[in-house]
């Protein structure tokens, strides 16, 4: 990982940790993909994409999270999840950043 992407990382674990979420694992990694951050909020294990971009040309980081890397994120998450009893509710949320801007995108896409 770049030092940018471990900034970006960190930088959103400490945000998401003063919203209240507890961050319980980082960069989690399987055959099936990557996880950057898992967290709980609650009862709830949320899966967290983190993108940073530059700026918001060219759609920005939100826009650089395709359907092919929802679809590693969704199989890396089933994959953890086989390890956790019983299965919590779960939700995938992304943290974008472009350039300062900060924005923590809730739910953004699910497995079904």
């Amino acid at each position: 990982m770049s030092d940018r992407g471990a900034a970006a990382e960190a930088r959103a674990a400490a945000y998401l940790q003063r919203q209240g979420l507890r961050i319980v694992e980082r960069n989690w990694r399987c055959r099936r993909g990557e996880i950057d951050l898992i967290a709980r909020d609650g009862n709830t294990l949320v899966f967290v994409e983190v993108r940073a971009r530059a700026s918001r040309s060219f759609g920005g980081a939100a826009a650089s999270i395709t359907a092919t890397k929802r679809a590693r994120i969704i199989a890396a998450a089933e994959h953890y999840l086989l390890g956790v009893r019983p299965t919590p509710p779960c939700r995938f949320d992304a943290v974008c950043i472009d350039g300062d801007a900060l924005d923590w995108l809730k739910n953004c896409f699910d497995a079904g």
